[in-house]
């Protein structure tokens, strides 16, 4: 593995720790928003709600849920869609097939 690809797992894993509550928070100076916009993220992308959801590893039922505003992220889930909008290229090579 590379270094960036271990150090995106490392964060995701804190992130998730993190937004669970799970962790000590004075030690971490980490703001996920309480709403994301995933249509938005989506479009900048330029991808389908299936090449989104099949690329980053989502269901399309819970995307669509999510663009039209009937359910949204649970912290983890908008921890990654924040490193997702940050730096897709990132995840894209942390999660291909080795």
């Amino acid at each position: 593995m590379s270094k960036i690809a271990d150090s995106i797992r490392r964060g995701l894993r804190e992130a998730v720790t993190y937004a669970e509550g799970k962790a000590d928070a004075s030690v971490y100076r980490v703001h996920v928003p309480e709403r994301i916009d995933v249509k938005a993220i989506r479009a900048r992308l330029d991808m389908t709600q299936e090449e989104f959801a099949g690329r980053f590893g989502f269901s399309v039922n819970t995307l669509r849920h999510w663009e039209q505003g009937s359910r949204q992220p649970e912290g983890p889930a908008r921890a990654y869609l924040l490193v997702i909008n940050r730096a897709p290229d990132a995840v894209r090579k942390a999660l291909q097939a080795v």
